[in-house]
């Protein structure tokens, strides 16, 4: 493995910003794309369950229907791939047996040697204990995935916006998740920026890292 090095990473997230204009004609090549994707796929998550749905809309018609419940910015219909997190709004024994297996499949265990593990998770999530709300603990998950998503985009050159600006709930009518068990918590715009998007050579403003930053 070649990793990428200090310098290079820091570059990368100097480069990156949030992009306000997309350039409609430039669009992600599939296998860049199949890298963005398995960095959502292989998004680190609580007891690895990956309580999440990603919706990647490449339709220029429903990107464009987005435009209205994304408070009206065009990024929706202007980037390449607009992809919008969705979290589990519920969770049972199914989904954990599920994974289970899953586990037992790619590691090549018996999924009684699971049992431990399986109970754990049971008991925490199923049915959740007190003050363990499941769609909260799963919407912080996928801005996990969010952020993984970004850092590797920008890693390899592409833009991305992400966007809270939108009305949830509308997404997931027009999506066809409303009854799904998933419910919309944000989305991102990934393509590459209009050569005239201002933002784009805007200084990147932050809190140095001594006010930010508290070792210990």
């Amino acid at each position: 493995m070649q990793a990428l090095s200090p310098e290079a990473l820091v570059c990368q997230l100097k480069w990156r910003y949030a992009v306000k204009k997309f350039d409609p004609a430039r669009k992600i090549s599939p296998d860049t794309w199949a890298a963005l994707e398995q960095s959502l796929v292989l998004t680190p998550s609580s007891f690895g369950l990956q309580p999440w749905k990603f919706l990647v809309i490449t339709d220029r018609a429903m990107k464009e229907k987005l435009v209205p419940l994304s408070w009206r910015q065009t990024q929706p219909a202007d980037c390449s791939h607009f992809v919008v997190f969705a979290a589990r709004t519920t969770l049972s024994e199914r989904h954990v047996d599920e994974y289970v297996a899953r586990v037992a499949e790619v590691r090549g265990v018996p999924p009684d040697s699971l049992a431990g593990f399986r109970k754990m998770m049971i008991g925490t999530l199923v049915p959740p204990r007190p003050g363990f709300e499941i769609k909260h603990w799963a919407s912080l998950q996928a801005y996990i995935a969010l952020g993984n998503f970004m850092t590797s985009a920008a890693v390899i050159g592409v833009d991305t916006c992400p966007m809270e600006g939108i009305e949830p709930a509308k997404y997931d009518e027009l999506l066809g998740i409303s009854d799904s068990g998933f419910a919309t918590i944000v989305a991102c715009a990934a393509g590459y920026r209009a050569a005239d998007d201002k933002y784009a050579v805007v200084p990147k403003v932050r809190f140095p890292a001594e006010v930010v930053v508290q070792r210990v």
